[in-house]
C-alpha cells in the first residue's frame, strides 16, 4: 500500500489542515478586534468567528449586565441568532448562572461531575450546549456560547479547548470596547447635564436679571421705582456733601387722578400714568433722576440747583401737562402739585427730604398753589418733635413700649409656626403713636439702640415661652441699620443671647437698603449673629436696592416680599410676576420665602400655589397682644 494514501497518514493531513485553518481563524478574529474599539462590531465579529471555530449551528454571547442580576445577549450569529439578541434574563435562569456561579466552562461533559438530580435536570435543560466564560481583567464579563453541533456529534473536548483559548483572546478586546463604551456613554451623560446645566443656569440668569429690573424699575412707566430713586439719591448727597453743593427734590402729585381711574379704569389709568411719564422725561436733563414713588407720585432729583432755580423747574413740570391728553377717544385734563425740598437746607437724610417735599405738597394741595417750597414755621409736627424725644426717653425709663405679635403661618398646612414682634407706644396725651413715627423719632436722637435691645429681650423671653407651650419655632424683631452697625453692637447682643439655644429662637429682620453699607463690616456681623444660632430676614424685599450677588454670598435664610406685591398681585400680572420670580429665585438660593400684608384668600391661594413658604397679614391676624395671641394659637389648635 502507497504509505501516501494510508488512513493514518490521510488522518493526520486532515487534522494538520484543521489545526492550520483554527490557527488562521483565530489570527484573523485577533486582528479584526485588536483596534476595533466598537463594541456591538466586536461582538458580530466574535459571534461570526466563534461560529465557524467549533461549527456550531447557533452561537451566543451573554454579557453580565451591571446589576449583576441579569444577563443580555449582546452579540449572536447562526440559527435564530437575531431573535435571541438583545434578550435579558436572570442571571439564576439557564446555564449562564451556574457558569457565572461557577467561574468553569460548561459542556457535556460537566454532567459526568453533578449528581444524578443535577445531572437529569442539567441534561434536560441544556442538551447539546457549551458556554465558555468571558473574564475581565478585573471581572467576570459573560460567555460564549454555542448551541448544536452541526454534525450531530455534540460538543468533545476539542471544541471545549478551542473556545477556552478563543474566549481568552477576546476577552480583552471585548472588556477594552466595554470600557470605551461606558465612558463615551458617561461622557454623553456628563455633556447632556452640562447642556442641561447651561440651559438651567440660562433660565436662573434670565430669571435674576428679569427681577434685577422689576425690582429696580416701574413695570407701568419704566422709569426708576423707589429702590433705585434711593440709591441715586444717596448717592447724590454723598457727592453734593463733598462739592459743598444742593439738591432739589420735587414731589409731584397727580391731582383727582383716583376719580380718573375710577373713570377709566385701572389698564387705561396705567396708559395715562404712562404718557404723563413720558411728558415729564421730557423736561428730565442727563444728571437728573425722574422716578415712580407709586400710586400717582412722581419724584425728581435736581442736583447742583438753587432754590430758585428748583422752583422754576418745577414750573416747568407743571407746564408741560397744560395740553390735554388723549386715552382711547377719552380727552382728559391732569394737573398736579408739587412739593419742594432742598438738600441741606431743609434736610440732610433721605428720609427728611421726602417728609419735608411730601409736606409740601400737601401745602400746595390745601392752598391751590401748584408748587410749594418747604417751610419748617408751617410744620407742626416738626414743632413737636423736640417733645416727642423727651416723651420717648420717659417711655424708654418707665417701661411704656409694649410688643404685640402678628403670627406668621405655613402657606400649607396653615399652622403657627413663628411670629413677628412688632413695637406699641400709648400715651394718655397722645393716644396710640404709629410705630412710623416714634422710631423715626428714635433714631434721629439716639434712641434707638436702648428701645431695640429692650425689643429683643422681650421678645426673646417670650419665645421661650411659646416654643415650650406651643412649639413656635421663633420670634422676628427689626433690627434698626443704626443699632446693626454700631461698633458696640456685638458686645451688646452677647449680653442678651447667652448661647445659641437662645439665637434659635430668634429671627432678625433686616432692611435691603442696608445692603448699601459697608459690605465687609456688614458681612462680619451678620455671620457673628449667625453663629449665634439667630436667623436673618431681609424685610420687605423688592423696595429697596440689594445686589443679588451679594444676597447670595450673606448668611441670609429668609426674604420678605413687601406687601406692595402682594396687595394686588392677584389681578396685577407684573406684580404676580415680581412674586414669582421673587420664590423661585429664593428658593433657587436656598431661603425660605415669606409673604407678609396677605389680606384675602385669593391672594392666599395664589401664594401657596407658587410656592410661598408662610404667610403673614390682617387675613390671618392683626398683630396682638401677648394674652390674645395665646388665645388665638389655642383657638387653632382646637379647630385642628
Amino acid at each position: 500500500m502507497d504509505k501516501k494514501n494510508s488512513p493514518n497518514i490521510i488522518e493526520l493531513n486532515r487534522s494538520l489542515k484543521q489545526k492550520e485553518t483554527e490557527i488562521g481563524l483565530l489570527q484573523q478574529t485577533f486582528t479584526e478586534i485588536g483596534s476595533e474599539l466598537d463594541i456591538e462590531k466586536i461582538f458580530q465579529i466574535v459571534s461570526e468567528r466563534a461560529l465557524e471555530l467549533i461549527d456550531a449551528e447557533t452561537l451566543l454571547i451573554p454579557i453580565l449586565d451591571a446589576n449583576c442580576e441579569t444577563y443580555t445577549y449582546r452579540g449572536g450569529a447562526g440559527k435564530n441568532a437575531a431573535e435571541i439578541v438583545g434578550e435579558a434574563l436572570p442571571i439564576e435562569y439557564g446555564v449562564c448562572g451556574w457558569v457565572w456561579k461557577h467561574k468553569r466552562p460548561w459542556w457535556r461533559g460537566m454532567l459526568n461531575e453533578l449528581s444524578d438530580d443535577e445531572k437529569n435536570r442539567w441534561e434536560h435543560e441544556v442538551g447539546n450546549m457549551i458556554l465558555v466564560p468571558l473574564q475581565g481583567k478585573k471581572h467576570f464579563l459573560g460567555g460564549i456560547a454555542g448551541l448544536n453541533k452541526n454534525n450531530d456529534t455534540g460538543f468533545d473536548k476539542k471544541d471545549l479547548n478551542l473556545l477556552q483559548l478563543f474566549a481568552s483572546i477576546v476577552s480583552i478586546a471585548i472588556e477594552n470596547a466595554m470600557a470605551v463604551k461606558s465612558m463615551e456613554e458617561s461622557h454623553a451623560l456628563t455633556e447632556d447635564y452640562r447642556s442641561r446645566l447651561e440651559h438651567l443656569n440660562k433660565q436662573l440668569i434670565e430669571s435674576s436679571k428679569e427681577l434685577e429690573y422689576l425690582s429696580l424699575y416701574d413695570s407701568v412707566t419704566g422709569l426708576p421705582n423707589r429702590s433705585l430713586f434711593y440709591d441715586r439719591l444717596s448717592r447724590e448727597i454723598v457727592e453734593a456733601e463733598s462739592d459743598d453743593s444742593t439738591i432739589g427734590i420735587l414731589l409731584v402729585d397727580i391731582d383727582s387722578f383716583k376719580g380718573i381711574n375710577d373713570m377709566l379704569g385701572h389698564d387705561l389709568g396705567d396708559s395715562l400714568l404712562n404718557k404723563i411719564a413720558r411728558r415729564f422725561k421730557g423736561e428730565v436733563r442727563y444728571n437728573e433722576t425722574l422716578a415712580r414713588l407709586g400710586g400717582d407720585e412722581f419724584i425728581i432729583v435736581l442736583p447742583g440747583l438753587t432754590q430758585k432755580h428748583v422752583v422754576k423747574r418745577a414750573e416747568n413740570f407743571i407746564n408741560c401737562l397744560k395740553d390735554t391728553f388723549t386715552i382711547e377717544q377719552n380727552t382728559i385734563v391732569v394737573n398736579a402739585s408739587i412739593g419742594v425740598a432742598v438738600y441741606p437746607e431743609h434736610g440732610e437724610s433721605i428720609g427728611n427730604l421726602l417728609s419735608h417735599a411730601d409736606f409740601a405738597m400737601y401745602e400746595a394741595k390745601k392752598s391751590s398753589v401748584k408748587v410749594c417750597v418747604y417751610r419748617p414755621d408751617h410744620d407742626h409736627l416738626a414743632q413737636g418733635h423736640l417733645a416727642m424725644a423727651a416723651d420717648l426717653r420717659k417711655a424708654l425709663d418707665e417701661k411704656q413700649f409694649e410688643l404685640h405679635y402678628q403670627p406668621i403661618i405655613s402657606a400649607r398646612s396653615k399652622k403657627v409656626v413663628s411670629a413677628e414682634a412688632l413695637g406699641r407706644w400709648y400715651t394718655k396725651d397722645r393716644g396710640n403713636v404709629p410705630p412710623g413715627i416714634f422710631i423715626r423719632v428714635l433714631e434721629q436722637n439716639g434712641l434707638i439702640d436702648e428701645y431695640t435691645y429692650w425689643a429683643i429681650a422681650t421678645a426673646l423671653a417670650q419665645a421661650k415661652v411659646w416654643k415650650s407651650n406651643y412649639g413656635i419655632k421663633r420670634v422676628a424683631v427689626n433690627l434698626s441699620p443704626q443699632t446693626l452697625m454700631h461698633p458696640d453692637f456685638r458686645k451688646k447682643i452677647d449680653r442678651i443671647i447667652k448661647d445659641k439655644s437662645d439665637g434659635r429662637l430668634l429671627t432678625f429682620e433686616i432692611t435691603e437698603n442696608l445692603f448699601l453699607s459697608e459690605y465687609d463690616r456688614l458681612a462680619e456681623v451678620l455671620e457673628h449673629l449667625c453663629s449665634l444660632g439667630v436667623e436673618l430676614s431681609i424685610d420687605d424685599y423688592g423696595t429697596g436696592y440689594s445686589s443679588l450677588s451679594r444676597l447670595r454670598r450673606l448668611p441670609v435664610s429668609e426674604l420678605k416680599i413687601d406687601q406692595t406685591f402682594i396687595n394686588e398681585m392677584v389681578e396685577n400680572k407684573d406684580d404676580q410676576a415680581v412674586v414669582h420670580s421673587t420664590i423661585e429665585l429664593a428658593h433657587n438660593l436656598g431661603l425660605s420665602v415669606v409673604a407678609e400684608g396677605v389680606e384675602n384668600k385669593p391672594a392666599l391661594e395664589l401664594l401657596t400655589k407658587l410656592g410661598c413658604d408662610t404667610i403673614q397679614g390682617f387675613l390671618i391676624s392683626r398683630p396682638l397682644p401677648v394674652t390674645k395671641f395665646n388665645a388665638f394659637v389655642k383657638a387653632q389648635l382646637i379647630r385642628r
